[in-house]
């Protein structure tokens, strides 16, 4: 017996739409219809296990075969299958009723929402036309006594149902090839999206005769079952060219949402460079998709590895992520878990924490930057390193040099270097001091130095070569100057006639006789300020316009070359003004071409005379 139908819709012909709408996706065919055999097979297993199923379940594969030269895809699978009555139920009535509701919403939407994508209907059956210009349906149900059916549509609202003949109970789905989509024909193409969105499901997948997935990948077991080599052997699955990970942190929430998943971090070392897209989204062990900025915290997206969560639907926009409730949890939940992980870490092996922190240290110090609560957890176990090595907790480090970095007005003063090769000098100045010096000199770390100084009470940070070494720690006592007031009056005018540049800013102080007879600084204001800039500005900082260089040039009134300058004729004295400048242009780097080549020849000259 045969029946012819239309079904009953009221908009226009759907199909042109689906492929228009979906034209980026087509691939997603595959997921949506072996999705759709794996949900049916789940069923019949859940009703064996219930013993409202008593016959034998034997091979519950979903297979997918292709023909080339009949130019079809078959998906079979032996599930529940359908009557001929559950197929006008199903097929042509609830999922189609899903591709009308998907054509209006699209009609009112605009270009920015192109990413909702066809399950969030219920139609994923549908999705067989955007690459299928027939779409034939033969199915037997698993209830005894029912008959076989075999339905075919053209991708118009026309239909035919009819009995057919089917020895086994399930569903084979056949899909007559447009001739716009001969690359799904094509095995390797299959393949290829087998791959990436059924790689894990539960159910075996057979593609040419090989089961091409993994029914339990191990975010579905318990972490009692699994070892470091499981956790490390599946990280290489995913991602075959990467280094080990340095550890990972299981999921497994139940309430209020349900999430799985493994989370890794890898190693990236002091580097910003956001290897985006590794975490991958699955629901229900079927993959969505590997962007999911709006599901983990930004910090976090330098993370590798999986989440799954059938709080997600199969198919999602960007506009549901940001505003559904569950996924705003779960961004939460993960951030809760990465900071108590860390702290773990932290407490239980210090030393092995210790030398993880050239890794781990990007990840805690720009979550602490974007998240005030991770900030409250981590700012217990984020640590400082100094110039010799040694590693500190805030406390610890506010606690070390509170004693002796103390300035006159009780603000305990924090000595840093952006690189201690190049800031040598001045590290060693302030060493000499008995003072400590930190290396700051990871990409977020003036951010990192901006929050301690807005979270910390009575600390600011200094740049070693912010100032002299007397005035980076002001205290109450001076050192006394060797030079009369004229003196000092004439030697400010005699460098600032020999530099002869207005950026320097040309003063004359009373530093230590070990000190250089020169010291160039750029004060801590000044060069945030700049940094600030650089990195895009902020607060109206381009109303501005470009900040110039500034510097300070301290020349130290109690270094014997003060006296010489003073002493020598006017020549004599410009010559070895210039000299003494240029060592400490040349300390800072700051000495280069015509200037170099000037110094190198007068150093000649100094030498011979």
């Amino acid at each position: 017996m045969q029946e012819k139908g239309s079904i009953s819709i009221h908009t226009e012909n759907i199909f042109p739409i689906i492929k228009k709408f979906l034209y980026s996706d087509h691939e997603i065919f595959l997921r949506e219809l072996v999705s759709n055999a794996v949900d049916a097979t789940q069923k019949l297993k859940s009703l064996g296990q219930l013993g409202e199923f008593k016959g034998e379940l034997g091979d519950l594969k979903v297979k997918v075969s292709v023909d080339k030269e009949a130019r079809t895809i078959t998906i079979s699978d032996r599930g529940l299958g359908m009557t001929a009555e559950e197929i006008k139920k199903y097929i042509n009535q609830i999922a189609f009723s899903g591709a009308s509701e998907f054509v209006e919403k699209y009609k009112e939407q605009d270009a920015a929402t192109k990413d909702q994508i066809i399950g969030k209907f219920g139609m994923g059956f549908y999705s067989a036309f955007m690459v299928a210009d027939n779409v034939e349906i033969f199915s037997k149900s698993y209830q005894e006594g029912t008959e076989a059916a075999h339905w075919t549509c053209d991708g118009s609202t026309e239909f035919t149902l009819e009995t057919a003949e089917k020895a086994d109970r399930g569903t084979d789905i056949v899909l007559h090839v447009a001739a716009d989509s001969d690359e799904f024909l094509e095995p390797a193409r299959l393949r290829t999206i087998l791959n990436k969105y059924c790689k894990f499901l539960p159910i075996e997948i057979e593609f040419e005769g090989e089961v091409i997935n993994q029914t339990q990948p191990i975010w579905t077991k318990q972490p009692a079952e699994l070892t470091d080599e499981d956790y490390v052997k599946f990280y290489q699955e995913l991602y075959p060219f990467s280094e080990a990970p340095l550890f990972w942190i299981h999921l497994n929430v139940d309430y209020p949402f349900n999430l799985t998943g493994i989370l890794y971090f890898p190693k990236v070392k002091d580097e910003l460079q956001f290897s985006r897209n590794k975490i991958q989204l699955y629901s229900r062990q079927v993959f969505i998709t590997d962007e999911v900025k709006d599901i983990v915290p930004e910090f976090l997206m330098l993370l590798h590895g999986v989440i799954d969560s059938p709080d997600i639907p199969l198919n999602v926009s960007r506009s549901f992520l940001q505003a559904d409730a569950a996924v705003k949890k779960i961004n939460t939940y993960i951030t809760k878990k990465v900071a108590d992980k860390l702290a773990e870490l932290y407490r239980k092996d210090r030393t092995g924490f210790e030398e993880k922190w050239s890794d781990v240290g990007l990840f805690v110090k720009y979550g602490m930057l974007s998240d005030d609560k991770f900030y409250e957890k981590a700012k217990d176990f984020v640590l400082l390193q100094n110039t010799a090595g040694k590693f500190f907790t805030l406390s610890e480090y506010q606690e070390f040099v509170q004693a002796n970095q103390k300035d006159k007005n009780e603000q305990t003063v924090v000595l840093y270097t952006t690189d201690a090769e190049a800031q040598h000098s001045f590290v060693v100045a302030a060493q000499d001091r008995g003072y400590d010096v930190l290396k700051l000199d990871a990409v977020l770390d003036s951010h990192f130095i901006g929050q301690l100084e807005q979270k910390l009470e009575k600390v600011t940070f200094k740049r070693v070569d912010a100032d002299t070494i007397g005035k980076l720690i002001e205290k109450d006592e001076t050192t006394e100057s060797v030079l009369s007031d004229d003196d000092k009056t004439k030697l400010q005018e005699l460098f600032s006639k020999a530099i002869s540049n207005p950026q320097m800013q040309v003063q004359v102080e009373a530093l230590s006789p070990q000190d250089a007879p020169v010291i160039i600084t750029v004060p801590e204001f000044m060069r945030r300020m700049k940094d600030m800039q650089r990195a895009g500005g902020g607060g109206g900082m381009q109303m501005f316009g470009s900040l110039p260089d500034s510097y300070t040039v301290s020349v130290n009134a109690n270094h014997p070359v003060a006296q010489r300058v003073l002493s020598a004729d006017d020549e004599g004295s410009q010559k070895l003004a210039r000299q003494a400048f240029d060592l400490a242009l040349l300390a800072q780097g700051l000495l280069k071409g015509e200037a170099l080549t000037a110094f190198v020849k007068r150093s000649a000259d100094l030498l011979t005379a």
